[in-house]
């Protein structure tokens, strides 16, 4: 495992993906991490489905009228999902897990990209999360923030430009 300060350094988005499948391993370690994110109250009101359906995956790559259509490249989607019910806080506790997943996606020598669903129509202009949970049969209780199309790296990117994060301070960081 790489140290925490430098994996964040190294963490990009990815939207070009090999045809190389994830082990068993892998995808359990990620949902090991998605189950082990913070949680208001821990009540844990967020849930995941792993799609390794390619059909399923090309219909999740249409979910958007833009920006997904890479994820059909994805060996793997996370689809991230909240139950209101359960917490108030259901989009934080589901935010925090897939950020979770995407640090254990970097650790494992992975790429992922994170497709927001929330508040996002198709290009027939219907709702997203509603064009989601009809792909995957999932219950009407449930929202759906995102999905993470995850895969090995078909690409090599650079690193964060620490130049750039050294200039956001001055912008974008109060200290009192």
């Amino acid at each position: 495992m790489e140290q925490f300060s430098e994996l964040v350094k190294k963490r990009r988005s990815h939207r070009k993906f090999t045809a190389e499948k994830l082990t068993e391993e892998q995808i359990q370690t990620l949902m090991d991490t998605a189950l082990m994110s913070p949680t208001g109250k821990s009540l844990h009101s967020c849930s995941f489905c792993v799609v390794e359906n390619p059909d399923l995956i090309a219909r999740l790559s249409q979910a958007k009228n833009a920006g997904s259509q890479f994820a059909a490249e994805a060996q793997c989607c996370i689809v991230v999902v909240g139950d209101p019910s359960i917490s108030d806080v259901w989009i934080e506790d589901a935010s925090a897990a897939a950020m979770s997943i995407l640090y254990q996606v970097e650790d494992l020598g992975l790429g992922a990209c994170w497709v927001q669903i929330r508040c996002r129509q198709d290009a027939e202009g219907r709702e997203s999360e509603s064009v989601v949970r009809e792909i995957l049969s999932l219950p009407e209780n449930v929202r759906v923030v995102c999905f993470l199309a995850i895969g090995h790296k078909g690409m090599e990117r650079k690193g964060q430009n620490l130049e750039k994060i050294e200039a956001l301070k001055q912008e974008k960081v109060t200290r009192l």
